[in-house]
């Protein structure tokens, strides 16, 4: 199994938390009103899926983890939330093997990396 120290040390908070201009992309595409729903989705979304993450047992639930992981990794990139996309990569490859402090470790990392990207937003 993989150890939180090993887990959490792969360089994921040298991402940027939050990529400026990802959104001004997301408008250009689909125009404001369209961004701005699909953002507002977006962060449901995202409370939901971290709030999943922490209560989901990896004795159980690892391949479902690592789904969650992989729709939020996906969303998060659309968003230009770099940082919480590396992460939730992370759990995603390492779902099938990780320990509960690793598990634990991540999705903590996964909360602040959301956060900081929030607290970016104009």
């Amino acid at each position: 199994m993989l150890q939180a120290s090993q887990s959490t040390s792969s360089g994921h908070s040298h991402e940027p938390a939050r990529v400026p201009g990802a959104y001004d992309e997301l408008v250009l595409e689909i125009g404001e009103d369209g961004a701005g729903e699909v953002r507002t989705v977006f962060w449901s979304d995202t409370d939901a899926r971290l709030k999943l993450l922490r209560d989901l047992t990896l004795a159980e639930q690892r391949a479902r983890i690592g789904r969650e992981a992989h729709s939020l990794k996906s969303a998060a990139r659309t968003f230009g939330y770099l940082r919480l996309a590396a992460l939730a990569q992370q759990l995603e490859q390492d779902a099938a093997m990780i320990d509960e402090a690793a598990h634990g470790a991540l999705v903590e990392a996964m909360d602040a990396a959301y956060a900081a990207a929030r607290a970016q937003e104009g």
